[in-house]
């Protein structure tokens, strides 16, 4: 499955990033996909071959190039738990910079870009992202509910906007919470605000997940949950992009 290295051009630079690309060569859905907070590595790699291998042209940002390139984090092969506080320590002040308004005016380079490649398809584009990732997937959904179909978003903390973000939202929305993410009341007040909304969407808890249970390089990794995950991702993408 080949990957390609790119340069998004932002308002504040140029993002580095990666395409994992079908191996045929005609057009493909476009899938915008975030990564979690321990950004582009090779488990995301992974993740986006394993997409593009169902028919999709998938893009990976790198969500911190105004602080250098990916990885902006020296990261190990495996993040345990021995080192992630540590890691966490370096990283949480790229996060908490990465503001809501840097978030939109990357979202815009990023569709502008995916959507005018020459081996994506016409028409919307889905978007799905991991941890912090999952948040900006759903803020990405809100500002162009023209361009996303689909939102797809696990382990991530999608609440914290409010209500209002989902009032924005036209694309179908997937939900896949870790066990230990969100207590029952927190996963209803959730439902409620999506359904009052308007919401097209699913939101489950994946049993036996703990956060960040898609990623294969950590501890919290769950071989059940990342099974669970594509088993819920690539009906929503069928459905709403056809690439399968």
């Amino acid at each position: 499955m080949p990957i390609e290295t790119l340069r998004i051009p932002t308002p504040d630079g140029l993002a580095d990033a990666f395409a994992a690309v079908p191996d045929h060569g005609e057009r493909h859905p476009g899938v915008l996909m975030y990564a979690d907070g321990f950004g582009i590595r090779p488990a995301l790699r992974e993740m986006a071959r394993e997409l593009a291998d169902h028919g999709y042209y998938v893009l990976v940002p790198n969500l911190f190039y105004r602080h250098g390139p990916a990885p902006v984090v020296e990261l190990p092969e495996h993040i345990g738990e021995d080192v992630r506080p540590a890691i966490f320590a370096r990283l949480m002040p790229l996060i908490e910079a990465h503001t809501t308004e840097r978030v939109l005016r990357d979202a815009d380079a990023y569709l502008g870009f995916l959507t005018t490649r020459p081996e994506v398809d016409a028409g919307p584009v889905a978007v799905t992202g991991y941890c912090i990732g999952g948040l900006l997937a759903t803020r990405t959904a809100a500002a162009h509910p023209d361009r996303v179909a689909a939102v797809a978003a696990f382990h991530a903390p999608v609440g914290v906007d409010g209500p209002d973000l989902f009032a924005k939202i036209t694309a179908r929305v997937h939900l896949g919470h870790a066990e230990g993410d969100m207590t029952p009341e927190a996963l209803a007040e959730l439902d409620r605000a999506l359904r009052a909304a308007g919401v097209d969407h699913t939101s489950e808890v994946y049993p036996g997940t703990s956060h960040g249970f898609t990623m294969s390089d950590t501890d919290a990794f769950s071989a059940s949950g990342l099974k669970r995950h594509w088993d819920r991702l690539l009906p929503l993408l069928d459905r709403t992009l056809g690439g399968s």
